[in-house]
Formats: structure tokens, C-alpha cells, sequence
């Protein structure tokens, strides 16, 4: 079963759909099932039920959406991906753990 991700922006349509594209293509090189979804801002709650991360482009102060958070910029310009990158390996293999 592919691990549920979650990535937002404003309107759910272009900056959240390159970063789930990306990070669809990089998980599947390291033969990683997981399934990215982008959505619009207003409704990412509901959509973060049972998900195991979520991509944000907005950084909203003082929001706990109890999941773990990744930055979506860094997969924007390429600055700290890496880093952004393996956060959500870790996040993908807890959420995996957890499972069992």
C-alpha cells in the first residue's frame, strides 16, 4: 500500500503539482511507494488524516496539523532538498513502522 503524501499551496494547482512531481520522481527512484498528492491550502486538513507527511509551500505560524512537516520550497529551488529530502524518508519509514 503506497504511503500517503501530502503537498499544499494556495490554489492546489501549479507550485503544489511541480513539488508532487518532483518528489514522485524521486521517491520512485529510490523505489519508494508512496503516492503524492497536491492540494489547495483550504482544504489540506482534511486531506492529512492518515497521510505520513506533509509538503507544505505556506508556511502557516503557530499550525499543528499532527503530521510530520517538510519544506516544499527546498524542492522549488533546489536549496536544502537534500536535507528536506531526507526528513521525509525518515518521516515515510516511521510512518511505515508504525504500521506494523
Amino acid at each position: 500500500m503506497p504511503v500517503p503524501i501530502i503537498v499544499a499551496c494556495g490554489s492546489g494547482v501549479a507550485t503544489s503539482q511541480t513539488v508532487a512531481s518532483k518528489v514522485n520522481r524521486m521517491l520512485k527512484k529510490d523505489n519508494i511507494d508512496a503516492e503524492v498528492t497536491a492540494v489547495d491550502l483550504k482544504s489540506v486538513e482534511r486531506h492529512l488524516k492518515g497521510a505520513a507527511a506533509y509538503i507544505t509551500i505556506v508556511r502557516e505560524k503557530n499550525k499543528n496539523y499532527g503530521v510530520p512537516v517538510v519544506d516544499g520550497i527546498a524542492f522549488l529551488t533546489g536549496m536544502n532538498q537534500q536535507k528536506e529530502y531526507q526528513k521525509l524518508l525518515g518521516y515515510i519509514k516511521d510512518f511505515q513502522n508504525a504500521a506494523k
